[in-house]
């Protein structure tokens, strides 16, 4: 039985059309349609209902030392207040799952999961535990809005003061407050724009998001559902558990490489990945040349030959075209290379593509910090 997130009376209120998704029951898109919301996060702003993902305390001496084996990232030079992303590997470099991390402290960390991975990441995380390290799964107890698009900033400057607003790429301010209400405000996002997510406790979130809804609504926000967070997330060629990643494979094929700290001394999945050595596949963008729209796991043929598979598709409202995210053989991974996607039982000629396919212009000050 789907569960309910503390926003779901705010969707239907809001006429959010109601689909299952990773056992939660959220809006797919809002009467707006996917195209509209799309477009408001790309020029104006978005407010996402992110609750369904997983939240993992993890506190005490051994914290940092747990992460650094866990983990393909290094935490060791983090600030307080950082945010920083992962990929989570398996022994044969495959990868469990993708996360954020955010130090509260030298003793504290929270780690943000995939919502459909919940229950598999946190028995791996507790199967991995060693020394003075305690784990707990605090995800039923906090709910997550995300606000996006170049007027976030705006927005939320008109309910939050200046000391609750993290300036910093992947930075976060731990004790904010929006409309007098505590939560910790993160800029981080998951659609290529500007943008902010916010957890706060449940019983707040209605609060929370109507007081953002309300702050917006003359500068265009609009309220958006998982269908245009999935269209911005592959414009911005970001990458999705389940999709352009799994078990088996690795961070260095989807194009995760620099989240893969070799020099670590040891970490789960280090051997393998080292083992395997250059990646002889790769995540590559795809464009439709012809008529159609590739989904995902549709077959990609160059030279009479089979190469690869699609991993994502759509058609993305911004840039106009349909596009999808694929896993090729190398030797096909230049840009320009024309191939053939297998839809249906006919062929799209399609061509690769650079990644991301869109990418806004951050101001000189802006920072990634992942």
């Amino acid at each position: 039985m789907e569960r309910k997130t503390p926003l779901y009376d705010c969707h239907v209120s809001l006429g959010g059309k109601i689909v299952p998704f990773s056992g939660y029951l959220l809006p797919v898109q809002y009467p707006s349609g996917v195209i509209t919301e799309h477009l408001a996060v790309r020029a104006k702003a978005g407010l996402f209902d992110v609750s369904h993902m997983g939240e993992v305390l993890y506190t005490g001496p051994d914290a940092l030392k747990n992460l650094n084996y866990l983990l393909t990232n290094d935490f060791s030079d983090m600030s307080d207040g950082q945010v920083r992303y992962s990929p989570m590997c398996n022994e044969r470099g495959g990868i469990v799952d993708d996360l954020v991390v955010y130090k509260l402290s030298d003793e504290k960390y929270m780690l943000v999961v995939n919502a459909s991975n919940r229950e598999k990441d946190v028995a791996w995380m507790k199967g991995h535990l060693f020394g003075e390290v305690k784990l707990k799964d605090t995800s039923d107890d906090m709910a997550q809005i995300a606000l996006q698009g170049p007027l976030s900033r705006e927005i939320l400057g008109r309910v939050a003061a200046e000391a609750s607003i993290p300036v910093r790429y992947y930075s976060f301010i731990a004790e904010g407050t929006a409309g007098g209400i505590p939560c910790i405000i993160s800029r981080t996002g998951y659609t290529g724009e500007l943008g902010y997510e916010i957890y706060t406790a449940n019983a707040d979130a209605a609060r929370m998001w109507n007081l953002l809804l309300d702050a917006g609504r003359d500068l265009g926000l609009l309220p958006c559902g998982l269908g245009a967070r999935d269209t911005l997330r592959l414009e911005a060629a970001m990458p999705l558990y389940g999709h352009e990643m799994n078990d088996d494979i690795s961070p260095l094929e989807t194009g995760l490489g620099s989240f893969v700290k070799a020099y670590k001394e040891d970490f789960v999945g280090k051997k393998a990945i080292a083992q395997k050595g250059d990646p002889t596949r790769r995540r590559v963008g795809l464009k439709v040349t012809g008529r159609g729209i590739a989904r995902e796991n549709e077959k990609v043929f160059a030279d009479g030959k089979e190469i690869g598979h699609t991993t994502s598709g759509t058609y993305c409202p911004y840039i106009a075209c349909a596009a999808a995210m694929a896993i090729l053989d190398i030797g096909y991974a230049k840009a320009g290379t024309g191939v053939e996607i297998e839809v249906r039982g006919r062929r799209l000629p399609a061509e690769v593509a650079a990644l991301p396919f869109y990418k806004r212009e951050r101001a000189n000050s802006e920072t990634n910090s992942k």
